[in-house]
C-alpha cells in the first residue's frame, strides 16, 4: 500500500485524483503490471502530466506513456540495448546515460548508469536501491521524513 506520506504529497501538489480510469488500468495490464500493487495505485492516481520532475530527474506518468507513445519500444529497447532482465521496465527515458527501472517481479525499483553500474548490475554485483516502488517514491519526492 502507498505510504500516507506519498499520497500527502501527491494531493497536496493537487496531483492525486480518487477516481482510476478504466483506460489506465488497461494500460498497466498491457505492461503486466497487477492493478493490486503500489506501483498501480500510484500511476492510477496520480497525475502532474506526462512526468514528475524531482531530484533533477523526470520519471514517465506510466499511463500516460503506455497510452500516447511508443512505450513498447522503450521497453523493448532496455531489454535488447541495455541487456536488462524482462521483469524490468523503465521508468524514464534512460537520459544523461542513467534510469530508473521497476522490477514487475520483485516490486524493486534500479537505478542505473552506463559504464561500471551497468557491468556490475550485469555481473550480480549491483543490487536494487529500492526494495519497494513505495520507497523509491519516498526518496524520490523526498517525503522520507
Amino acid at each position: 500500500m502507498l505510504s500516507a506520506k506519498v499520497i500527502e504529497y501527491c494531493k497536496k501538489k493537487d496531483w492525486w485524483f480518487e477516481e482510476s480510469t478504466k483506460e489506465y488500468e488497461q494500460a498497466l495490464l498491457t505492461i503486466g503490471i497487477d492493478l493490486h500493487t503500489d506501483i498501480a495505485a500510484f500511476y492510477l492516481h496520480a497525475e502532474d502530466g506526462p512526468t514528475f520532475y524531482s531530484r533533477q530527474h523526470p520519471i514517465y506518468q506510466l499511463c500516460w506513456f503506455i497510452l500516447h507513445t511508443d512505450y513498447n519500444l522503450c521497453l523493448d529497447s532496455a531489454h535488447q540495448a541495455l541487456a536488462l532482465p524482462k521483469a524490468y521496465i523503465p521508468l524514464d527515458s534512460f537520459e544523461g546515460e542513467y534510469g530508473y527501472f521497476y522490477n514487475r517481479e520483485k516490486d524493486e525499483v534500479l537505478g542505473l548508469g552506463l559504464g561500471q553500474p551497468m557491468k556490475e548490475f550485469a555481473e550480480g554485483r549491483l543490487k536494487p536501491q529500492w526494495s519497494t516502488f513505495n520507497e523509491f517514491l519516498e526518496w524520490y519526492f523526498d517525503v522520507t521524513a
